[in-house]
């Protein structure tokens, strides 16, 4: 749940960018809790446009440093801890796994586990303060502008593959030499192989089984998703959040919490 006064909203895609985007959301926290959050890998890409104080985000030596003001996140493989430094207020675009990199206009593997400055590419492009809906419209119209611009495509093997492993379905048979470029076309359009990514979104859908309707526990929620044990399960929680599961649901707040409480829904199989 979001903490006091916080604000989180999740809304559906215009239909020219549904097989591209998965949703588009925003939170706001006038007055966020100054602690260290813990961000999971979820399998989607994201551009984010901070209206308020930019987060900090803590590098691999250890300090802390602001994030630019907009920023494309590539598929995440590891933590990311981030601290407020202010008041929060943010839109951003989820993108499908493989639904940014005609916009992003270079391969994918790239920008993993990287934060990409984009202020200069949105400069003109200025969200309105305390209005989530007007956010939402002036983002998808300049994303919508981009598209056709840009006559954006998907690769229909590698969704087919993003298909299988967001509905945990084994992956469609392919000889040898076909497995091996699908190999390569998934890491220069998603970001990471496919065997990681099932790994992410099976970490994911942990989250969905222990927030949904009949929460369960952890241990309840990690067989529902596809684990086999708990030992299992925890050495996915110390790969990709860097705690335990009971130590994360202690100390997260705020935004970490917010994005951890949305579900994956798999996207179309083609574009339009």
């Amino acid at each position: 749940m979001p903490g006091q006064g916080d604000h989180y909203q999740e809304f559906e895609p215009p239909a020219a960018l549904r097989p591209f985007v998965r949703t588009i959301w925003t939170y706001a926290a006038p007055a966020p809790e100054p602690t260290v959050q813990r961000i999971a890998p979820d399998g989607c890409p994201e551009l984010v446009v901070d209206i308020g104080a930019p987060y900090e985000e803590q590098g691999a030596d250890g300090v802390f440093r602001l994030q630019p003001r907009a920023l494309f996140a590539g598929q995440m493989t590891r933590p990311l801890a981030l601290r407020p430094a202010g008041p929060v207020e943010l839109v951003a675009i989820r993108f499908e796994p493989d639904g940014a990199r005609d916009w992003l206009g270079v391969p994918l593997a790239g920008a993993t586990d990287r934060r990409l400055d984009m202020v200069g590419r949105l400069a003109g492009v200025h969200p309105p303060a305390g209005d989530p809906a007007a956010q939402v419209e002036l983002m998808t119209g300049w994303l919508e502008d981009q598209r056709r611009a840009e006559d954006w495509s998907l690769d229909a093997a590698v969704r087919a593959e993003i298909e299988a492993a967001g509905h945990d379905r084994p992956s469609p048979a392919r000889s040898p030499a076909a497995h091996r470029a699908l190999q390569r076309r998934f890491r220069d359009r998603v970001g990471v192989p496919p065997r990681l990514l099932r790994s992410i979104l099976r970490f994911r859908r942990v989250f969905d089984h222990a927030a949904g309707p009949e929460a369960a526990g952890w241990l309840e929620a990690g067989l529902e998703a596809g684990y086999f044990d708990q030992p299992q399960m925890a050495r996915d929680f110390r790969r990709f959040l860097g705690c335990t599961a009971t130590e994360w649901a202690r100390e997260q707040v705020g935004l970490a919490r917010s994005l951890a409480s949305q579900s994956y829904k798999p996207g179309p199989l083609s574009a339009h």
